[in-house]
């Protein structure tokens, strides 16, 4: 395999990974951007969709199985975020630091309760056979390159549910509730609009989002009590490289971090990487400390 045929590999690696940490950042771009909440549980949320897809698939059976699991994966994630909502975050708002705080201890609970539940080793979720295949290529510069069709189906699906939450937020009732309550929460309220019902829809589509992720993920990596701490770090920075509230920011965000860890890794090893990638969001910010694309609104300008 030539220099061409690898860099090409590791761009559209890059490019499945950057999948993966849309799914992940979604919620929190949309959580922080409405309500200023750092939702350090969001990582189990993917968790526990990757747990959920796995039994799924344990009881459902058949090519089309997985094609079950993630809407499960989804609504799972959804209820679970809806819950953290009701129970914990709601009585938070305007306390980031405390929020950041309880919900770290929330993941901590999550974590230990699915090591107990499932274990401490991973469960892996079997791709199905039309998933099990890829695209190779024999000739020309590119020789050697295969293309996985279970991550050709990540970065599919990454794309369906980035258009699927952006026809939410600009074609539906509820996403001009959400565009109003982001823009000024007290005028919001006062022109008749339930904030507090808004908060919850958004929160629960954030995690279900990420359960969703948890499935997707579980194709390519096993699912382990602590999985979401491996993605949550990352799904951050693409939060704040991309701009709080901001769908394109996330997207554009989630692509550049894909790209420049999986790149950044031809010529170092993975930790190095991280290192790199951690600097060049620190530079980053110096000349944009409010992303890519910065959303003005009175509730971020409170930031």
């Amino acid at each position: 395999m030539g220099q061409t045929a690898v860099v090409a590999g590791q761009i559209f690696n890059g490019i499945s990974v950057g999948s993966i940490l849309l799914l992940a950042a979604l919620g929190l771009a949309l959580s922080f951007g409405l309500m200023k909440v750092i939702n350090m549980a969001h990582g189990e949320m993917l968790m526990a969709g990757g747990y959920l897809a796995y039994l799924t698939c344990q009881y459902v059976h058949g090519p089309f199985a997985f094609l079950v699991a993630m809407p499960v994966a989804f609504i799972g994630g959804c209820v679970l975020g809806a819950l953290l909502e009701i129970a914990i975050v709601r009585h938070l708002y305007g306390r980031p630091l405390d929020t950041l705080i309880v919900t770290w201890g929330v993941s901590l609970l999550l974590q230990q309760g699915a090591r107990s539940i499932f274990g401490p080793i991973g469960d892996e979720v079997v791709a199905p056979a039309w998933l099990n295949q890829s695209i190779s290529i024999h000739h020309g510069i590119l020789a050697g390159v295969d293309l996985p069709y279970v991550r050709i189906f990540i970065i599919i699906v990454s794309l369906v549910v980035l258009g699927l939450v952006g026809l939410f937020i600009s074609k539906t009732t509820w996403g001009m509730r959400l565009r109003a309550v982001h823009q000024d929460r007290e005028m919001a309220a006062a022109m008749g609009i339930n904030t507090h019902w808004v908060d919850l829809a958004v929160f629960a589509l954030g995690t279900g989002v990420a359960g969703l992720a948890g499935s997707v993920l579980a194709l390519i990596a096993p699912v382990t009590p602590t999985v979401g701490q491996s993605y949550i770090v990352f799904a951050f920075l693409v939060v704040i490289v991309g701009g709080p509230g901001s769908l394109v920011g996330a997207a554009l965000a989630a692509l550049f971090v894909g790209l420049f860890s999986a790149t950044a890794q031809i010529f170092t090893d993975v930790s190095l990487a991280d290192v790199f990638l951690l600097v060049a969001v620190i530079v980053f910010i110096q000349f944009r400390p409010r992303g890519i694309i910065s959303k003005r609104s009175r509730l971020l300008d409170d930031v």
